[in-house]
């Protein structure tokens, strides 16, 4: 993509009414642009960065044997007082009448939908396990929306749902989904630590949520700091290995980790004192088992061996997708801007041309920007009629983890520079190497 081409609207100022860095960051490189309190449009950057974490959550999803599909985001008032919970779920939920009268909700979760689906047409134990998940658009009406993406009332949400014949079963489908969102959450550049949490209205016995650590995060934590050692790395996982599954929850949740809502200072002080650490967490994830809690008044039965109907056990499983952004940036910026982690980056690397209008540098920016795409990279070249230190303050602000700067000086020599975002480290190489470098980065090849 050349910049003079693309549309990135780019503030010089920090918006008077964004809080935190993240928000701050995302009006400022041109992500994403209020439309209502809570809620907003995502701007082609933005959109880009949405996309590329939606992929990988459904690569995941399909590495881990779940199916994707789509439910709609107004749901009948009817089935949630099937479950009983049209009443009791508060506020936060927005109810519409259409033109008929008829009670409808913009969907905040979709328990009640999915139970639905599920029966009428799974009617035999032969057709479990079976988990279904969507991403869609959810709302959630906050009494008080703020920290841009992090606390909106419009959020794009994942949310998947198992079926299973007993709670063995449905265990082990809690282990999986555990194992998969650990894998998502490391190819996003993200840390989250699996942390014993609060059901919520959701209900349930089982449920951790995945919190990434950041100085403005909403919930207070408390863990071993031997937690944040242990990483998937590129371990082989076989998601049908029950023992598997089960043995890499025991290793990521066996420490002590936990949010204030379930915080047992007695079992706490039990951590090593040099071990012990209080922090903040951005939630970026939660996973539930909550048995029959649906299947029994929503009628969710299966014939099981032995032709008696029993209720399916169930789990639900949710990644905020749109609030992750936030959370990476709020976990990975400087006071220059963005650092974008590369397995989530908008472009890979920024081409910056030092002397625009200079028949060397233009040709040479032209060779490497065709080179690139040629190489399967997805640069974006700053073609613009700006000054230096004005492209530089672009590539800084939206966080392009590598940047090539060709000059005329360097094109004497034959060689460009390569940065580094993250570290501001600069080397000078040829244009060749350059490309060489990026591309094993990128595609390990």
């Amino acid at each position: 993509m050349r910049m003079s081409r693309y549309f990135l609207p780019t503030l010089k100022e920090n918006p008077s009414d964004a809080q935190i860095v993240s928000h701050r960051l995302m009006l400022r490189a041109g992500m994403i642009k209020q439309a209502a309190s809570g809620i907003y449009s995502w701007l082609p950057m933005g959109f880009k960065v949405l996309r590329k974490l939606e992929n990988i959550v459904h690569e995941e999803q399909a590495r881990a044997g779940h199916i994707a599909m789509l439910m709609p985001t107004l749901q009948s008032a009817d089935l949630w007082r099937e479950s009983g919970r049209y009443d009791g779920y508060g506020e936060e939920m927005l109810r519409i009448k259409d033109r008929h009268g008829r009670d409808l909700l913009f969907s905040p979760t979709a328990e009640e939908m999915i139970t639905d689906i599920f029966r009428s047409h799974v009617g035999s134990y032969k057709d479990l396990p079976l988990t279904l998940y969507q991403i869609q658009w959810k709302f959630r009406d906050e009494i008080r929306p703020r920290f841009g993406v992090m606390r909106g009332r419009e959020f794009y949400m994942k949310d998947g749902y198992n079926f299973d014949l007993t709670k063995e079963d449905a265990l082990h489908a809690y282990n999986r989904h555990l194992v998969s969102y650990l894998r998502t959450y490391e190819r996003m550049g993200l840390q989250a630590i699996p942390m014993r949490a609060d059901s919520g209205p959701i209900g349930g016995d089982y449920t951790h949520e995945f919190l990434v650590l950041a100085e403005t995060g909403e919930s207070e934590v408390f863990y071993d700091a031997a937690v944040t050692d242990i990483s998937m790395g590129e371990r082989e996982i076989d998601f049908d290995d029950k023992a598997q599954c089960q043995g890499v929850l025991e290793e990521f949740t066996s420490l002590y980790a936990r949010t204030d809502e379930t915080h047992d200072a007695a079992v706490f002080a039990q951590v090593p004192a040099d071990r012990q650490r209080t922090a903040r967490g951005i939630e970026v994830g939660q996973i539930f088992y909550f048995g029959t809690t649906y299947s029994e008044p929503l009628g969710a039965t299966v014939m099981d061996e032995t032709g008696k109907p029993v209720p399916v056990h169930m789990g639900s499983h949710g990644i905020g997708v749109s609030r992750l952004l936030g959370a990476i940036i709020e976990a990975s910026h400087d006071d220059k801007g963005i650092i974008w982690p590369e397995g989530v980056t908008p472009f890979d690397v920024g081409i910056v041309n030092l002397k625009q209008g200079d028949d060397e540098a233009d040709a040479a920016c032209e060779a490497l920007y065709k080179s690139a795409i040629a190489l399967g990279l997805d640069p974006i070249y700053d073609d613009r009629k700006e000054r230096a230190g004005a492209k530089f303050a672009s590539m800084d602000l939206i966080g392009i983890p590598w940047r090539i700067t060709v000059g005329p000086r360097g094109l004497k020599n034959g060689v460009v520079e390569l940065t580094s975002r993250k570290t501001g480290v600069s080397e000078e190489m040829t244009p060749e190497l350059a490309l060489e470098r990026l591309t094993e980065i990128y595609t390990g090849v």
